[in-house]
């Protein structure tokens, strides 16, 4: 029996990039596509609305952390098996949703991740910003060695999580900001899920969305300190972020 699959898309002015990247996404495998618009001043949602696809909007701008706790909230409370989040900005190839969540069918893996640095000549020649590269690799290697894994890329906005991660990960303790994903990663290590990643194409453009300088900077400094959480954490210490929403669900 096929698994409910549904695509949900974070979104903050993305109608430049919106169309294309729903037009790749495999229609025979996705059951709903939900997009959460962050507060945008573009024609984002009336685009989103004039497609096949599922609206809801913020009032405020809220942040990127808190419009992914939007997204699966309304993908559990839908009952779906599986949840993809991809980034609208057309940076993350949506043809790979297919390849992205065959690990969780085989129940192989509970959580994957797209992978754009399959080798240092791509993903520059891709447009990724020098820094970006090296700042990946450094955060990257760390998050590996602390974490005990094995991933190529720990910083991507194409992901696919089986439901039962997201309802034992206490995601709504989270950041509403970008640190969101790596405390998302972090606390799936910690409570023992199988994470794993495959391949995709590197694209970086103007129309893409991404962050500056000074809040990468900002985000790799916060990295470090959720990674010295969980290393706490393995010490005795207690984090909000790390305590279990209800401990007979592990």
């Amino acid at each position: 029996m096929r698994q409910r699959t549904i695509v949900v898309m974070p979104a903050f002015n993305a109608e430049k990039t919106l169309q294309k990247t729903i037009d790749d996404i495999p229609a025979d495998i996705v059951d709903e596509i939900l997009l959460v618009d962050d507060c945008s001043a573009d024609g984002t949602v009336a685009l989103a609305r004039s497609m096949d696809v599922t609206v809801i909007e913020h009032d405020i701008n809220r942040g990127y952390g808190a419009n992914q706790k939007t997204c699966y909230n309304y993908a559990l409370e839908k009952g779906y098996d599986i949840i993809v989040m991809l980034h609208p900005d057309y940076q993350y190839d949506s043809r790979m949703i297919d390849v992205l969540i065959k690990p969780i069918t085989l129940d192989v893996c509970d959580f994957m991740l797209g992978n754009r640095i399959r080798t240092r000549g791509e993903s520059l020649k891709g447009g990724m910003p020098v820094y970006k590269y090296f700042a990946n690799r450094v955060l990257t290697l760390i998050e590996n060695i602390v974490l005990s894994q094995n991933l190529g890329e720990t910083h991507s906005g194409l992901r696919a999580y089986r439901r039962r991660v997201l309802e034992v990960i206490p995601f709504m303790r989270n950041s509403d900001d970008f640190i969101f994903d790596t405390q998302m990663i972090v606390q799936a290590v910690l409570f023992g899920f199988r994470l794993g990643d495959i391949p995709v194409p590197v694209r970086y453009m103007k129309e893409a969305s991404s962050i500056n300088f000074s809040r990468s900077v900002r985000y790799g400094t916060l990295t470090l300190w959720t990674l010295c959480k969980y290393v706490l954490a393995h010490a005795g210490f207690s984090f909000d972020i790390f305590r279990k929403e209800n401990e007979k669900q592990l």
